[in-house]
């Protein structure tokens, strides 16, 4: 059964999407995090994918008063993102209730720190993310391109010790256009045995069949719900 991680972007405190992580697209869906994670724990979810939208900006976690308060009031299991840079931010993000953080852009600048949390935290707490357009890696919020391919990125962290990834097509993100089922398989082909967590696209329950039909172990979602393309009630056939 496919795992289902819903998403929190967060911006001062709230709530919100971009589209294709276009800042000036934000749109506010609720004041109150909270309130949103309290609601898809009561649909049988257990997992949920915070992002500091702030923090990726400034380079540093900011909106790490929210993550305690959603870990604080719900017993989801939360991965937190978003300007993970220092070893400081790893301990404010832990410390506050985070049981995993993801690492995107320091796996690219920084290597030997990212490297060193998954030596200090082990695989089962750092995830790489894995954020790529048109099947190069992108960072700093999306808003900073590399020459990376994609596929050899995530295989030569896999060889050194990555056993879970979220890989966002950027390209599809807050699109409501369907995941890039293709793309998934082949990285799940070409890099056998890593946890992959698809994210971007999701527009409705049945994209995230396609996505369970194909094996994929995992998928994030978040516009889908927030503009009633998918119903809390259609996710608990997912929990049982």
């Amino acid at each position: 059964m496919i795992e289902l991680i819903p998403a929190i972007d967060m911006i001062e405190g709230k709530c919100v999407r971009l589209t294709q992580g276009d800042y000036q697209t934000r749109k506010v869906y609720n004041e109150d995090p909270l309130e949103v994670a309290k609601q898809f724990e009561d649909h049988g979810i257990r997992r949920l994918h915070m992002v500091d939208l702030d923090g990726a900006k400034a380079g540093h976690i900011v909106n790490y008063k929210m993550l305690e308060k959603v870990a604080g009031h719900t017993g989801l299991t939360i991965d937190f993102g978003g300007g993970l840079k220092r070893d400081e931010d790893l301990r404010i993000a832990f410390d506050c209730g985070a049981q995993m953080v993801t690492g995107g852009s320091i796996a690219v600048k920084n290597p030997d720190s990212f490297l060193s949390w998954l030596k200090q935290y082990g695989s089962e707490r750092i995830i790489l993310g894995a954020d790529a357009k048109d099947r190069k890696i992108a960072v700093n919020g999306w808003e900073e391109g590399t020459a990376l391919d994609l596929i050899p990125f995530i295989s030569d962290y896999q060889e050194k010790g990555i056993r879970k990834i979220i890989c966002t097509d950027i390209g599809r993100d807050g699109m409501l256009q369907g995941p890039a089922v293709d793309l998934y398989k082949e990285i799940q082909e070409q890099v056998p045995d890593i946890y992959l967590i698809a994210s971007g696209g999701v527009s409705s329950i049945a994209d995230i069949e396609r996505l369970a039909e194909a094996g994929i172990p995992a998928v994030i979602f978040g516009k889908a719900i927030y503009e009633g393309r998918i119903r809390l009630e259609e996710l608990e056939q997912f929990s049982n």
